[in-house]
């Protein structure tokens, strides 16, 4: 750790670095920064820069507001949007109580203490999320909605056209901060881009994330557009999704790989896939968060609304990818629910213990889903053991309240703070009455 800290003192004095932006993400997810001077950040490794936690959503009560932001100097990347003039890093924070014990409402500190439970079972966590997000004309709407900034479908090409320049711009922006793409092109609906990130330990990919929406954001400001990872912006569009493949590995080994099994899946992955289906409903609130979440899940377009897994199946809420020949460690499973506006560490933290889970019970993996599960009747996923995901937000809170495994994984304070604000925006919901109201009943009734 000290040359990490030696390497990055000395890097802010050779390129000149102006501020140091600190960042945190509140318990929703929702980023927070502080910028030092480079003058204070040799202060900030040892001591820890003091903040008000009762002023950030979740992170503190009020009668123990003080918190201290340390930086991780493993996270130093100087920001290329800032370019030549005053340049600008940034580094993740860990956030502690003023006598050094890690803060419970921390979400980075909820994934470390998660990982942690992994590695005393001898496993590492890797993650691999399909980010998508609507770019549009502005964030201004009339009564038509939003505007998307082009009528582009899946994987088309448009010479010339916003996405296209928007997404080089993007994935050079990513590359400059150390962060691998993989895939990038454009969605199904109008305006609807997705950027893959490499695989890469959860950690890592939690922080990536959380880099990867300021960098969107950012290029949008640049290119005079706006993007947005709202779960369904346009009820009659694809929603937003993030798909993430999972895989744990034993040392340099994948653990869900078993030659000659089927689809060359190992028990241990058969059981972590059990474990995300059996606790699925509980985790509903932390990975699919927002009132329009549920509008994504339930709104067809290839997102998942029912409780199975099948192999290289998309309607299903897991997936097991096409086995490639002499590629066994990149077995994995990929978790279909998740929204693009889910809190990365918190919502890798109840996939992780859910799997986990899986493996310490032994659960056993039910059939796989085969059929287009869409495509059934009501009746017939019942007669299969197809389970509904939650219907709504308030729906995901009921299973989260009665949830050992939630409360276990995410802590009191954050478990607590996440019940209530979640009820909070559903009751705010609740009381609404929408245009789609009106217009169904105002000159009717």
């Amino acid at each position: 750790m000290d040359k990490q800290r030696d390497f990055v003192l000395r890097t802010i004095e050779e390129r000149g670095v102006k501020f140091v932006r600190l960042w945190f993400t509140d318990v929703v997810g929702t980023l927070k920064s502080v910028a030092i001077a480079p003058a204070e950040v040799e202060g900030a490794f040892t001591e820890g820069i003091g903040f008000d936690g009762s002023a950030i959503e979740g992170l503190s009560r009020t009668f123990e507001s003080d918190l201290l932001a340390y930086p991780d100097p493993t996270t130093f990347q100087t920001l290329p949007w800032r370019g030549d003039i005053d340049p600008t890093a940034r580094m993740f924070c860990d956030i502690t109580t003023p006598d050094g014990e890690p803060a419970v409402a921390d979400p980075r500190n909820v994934l470390k203490r998660t990982l942690a439970r992994a590695a005393d079972a001898g496993f590492t966590f890797y993650t691999h999320p399909e980010i998508e997000f609507y770019l549009l004309k502005s964030s201004k709407y009339g009564p038509e909605g939003p505007q998307p900034v082009d009528s582009a479908g899946y994987f088309d090409n448009v010479p010339g056209g916003t996405a296209h320049d928007f997404r080089r711009r993007s994935v050079r922006m990513l590359e400059d901060l150390g962060i691998s793409v993989e895939f990038s092109h454009h969605e199904a609906g109008p305006g609807q881009n997705e950027i893959d990130l490499r695989y890469a330990d959860a950690l890592t990919t939690a922080d990536n994330i959380m880099t990867f929406r300021t960098v969107v954001k950012e290029v949008a400001i640049e290119q005079g557009v706006y993007a947005t990872f709202m779960p369904k912006p346009f009820s009659d569009k694809p929603g937003s999704g993030m798909h993430t493949h999972l895989s744990l590995f034993e040392g340099d080994a994948n653990a869900f790989y078993e030659p000659g099994a089927q689809y060359q899946l190992s028990k241990i992955g058969r059981q972590f896939i059990a474990g995300l289906l059996r606790h699925a409903n509980e985790i509903s609130a932390v990975t699919n968060q927002f009132v329009n979440s549920y509008k994504r899940l339930w709104g067809g377009d290839e997102a998942p609304s029912f409780i199975c897994w099948g192999h290289n199946n998309r309607s299903a809420l897991v997936r097991v990818p096409l086995y490639k020949p002499n590629k066994g460690q990149s077995a994995r499973v990929e978790y279909r629910a998740i929204d693009s506006a889910a809190n990365p560490y918190l919502a890798f933290s109840l996939l992780l213990a859910a799997g986990l889970k899986g493996i310490e019970e032994g659960y056993e993996l039910p059939s796989e889903a085969e059929d287009d599960v869409w495509a059934l009747t009501d009746s017939e996923r019942r007669a299969l053991g197809y389970r509904p995901l939650p219907a709504s937000l308030d729906h995901a809170i009921e299973y989260m309240e009665t949830s050992e495994l939630v409360a276990d994984t995410l802590g009191e304070h954050v478990f607590n703070y996440v019940l209530a604000n979640k009820r909070a925006e559903w009751r705010d919901y609740r009381t609404q009455v929408t245009p789609f109201e009106l217009h169904r009943n105002l000159e009717i009734l």
